[in-house]
């Protein structure tokens, strides 16, 4: 019989940065300048954070999703225009 799933995520500490995340036991900084989505949210739209899969997280109300990868590595994946 499978056990619970011990997989979490949250959102621990926003700065004027920047914010916290924990995942997994370990905690990544996602700065605003990098995650611009964020930087005018409202702090509980921030902290509503879903978890639809280990490698994929979700908030719902700013309708972004971002990969483990991204968040690990966000140099690898520059924002662009499309104007």
């Amino acid at each position: 019989m499978p056990g619970t799933a011990t997989s979490t995520a949250e959102v621990t500490n926003i700065s004027q940065h920047g914010f916290w995340m924990l995942i997994d036991g370990q905690e990544l900084f996602l700065p605003f300048d990098k995650f611009p989505w964020f930087r005018q949210a409202p702090v509980e739209a921030i902290l509503r954070l879903e978890r639809p899969s280990p490698q994929h997280f979700y908030w719902p109300e700013l309708d972004v999703d971002l990969g483990l990868d991204t968040i690990e590595h966000p140099e690898r994946y520059p924002l662009k225009s499309t104007l």
